[in-house]
């Protein structure tokens, strides 16, 4: 693969496109049922699901944010980390805060039944690594107003331990807080485990 381009990214838009003409072009029950996660459908052993849903979007505002902030964030990344670590790494994140939110829907919200679909999960992770490796770049927080990459990220941990907060008190935003605080975590270890490995990897100096 030339380092210079991304494949994986686009390939994933294109994925969440087909997935969202298809919940408005195909049965909302069988998307419902196969494309949406919650502890609910674990038990029912729809596995899958922890994976189908990052990839997954019914509403054109939501899939719209989504696919912006992996098109701006994921390239740079899959072209650092090449596509193998950043296909491992996207997935994970995904599968992980598709995983975080149904536990946390069902042990601390009390609600098993409530769906989450959408790359949120994945692409917290993608930022919070993003955010860790260039600390001092600028993002924009909700498209408008530039903060360091670091501080931002942080900021988005917060609103989202207040948000999963308020949802176990019956309130809140209908906001998968926890799937986006699973992705964050991932990209948190994710960004140590890199940082081994390119210690490991060093070669080793030697004195003369």
């Amino acid at each position: 693969m030339n380092q210079k381009q991304s494949f994986l990214v686009p390939l994933f838009v294109g994925i969440n496109l087909v997935v969202f003409l298809l919940w408005h072009s195909y049965s909302p029950e069988f998307m419902s049922e196969n494309f949406a996660v919650s502890w609910t459908r674990l038990e029912e052993g729809r596995y899958w699901t922890l994976l189908t849903s990052v990839f997954s979007h019914n509403y054109l505002f939501h899939f719209l944010i989504n696919m912006i902030v992996l098109w701006s964030f994921g390239r740079l990344l899959e072209m650092i980390l090449g596509m193998r670590l950043f296909f491992s790494f996207y997935m994970t994140a995904g599968i992980v805060g598709s995983l975080s939110h149904a536990v946390l829907g069902n042990f601390y919200i009390h609600q098993p039944d409530q769906l989450a679909v959408g790359a949120s999960g994945a692409i917290a992770g993608l930022i919070l690594l993003f955010s860790l490796m260039f600390p001092k770049e600028k993002i924009l927080v909700f498209g408008i107003l530039p903060v360091p990459a670091l501080f931002g990220a942080l900021a988005f941990i917060g609103f989202d331990l207040w948000g999963l907060i308020e949802q176990s008190r019956g309130g809140g935003l209908p906001i998968g807080h926890g799937a986006h605080l699973g992705g964050a975590l991932t990209g948190i270890l994710f960004y140590f485990y890199l940082r081994r490995r390119a210690r490991r990897l060093r070669p080793h100096s030697f004195r003369g």
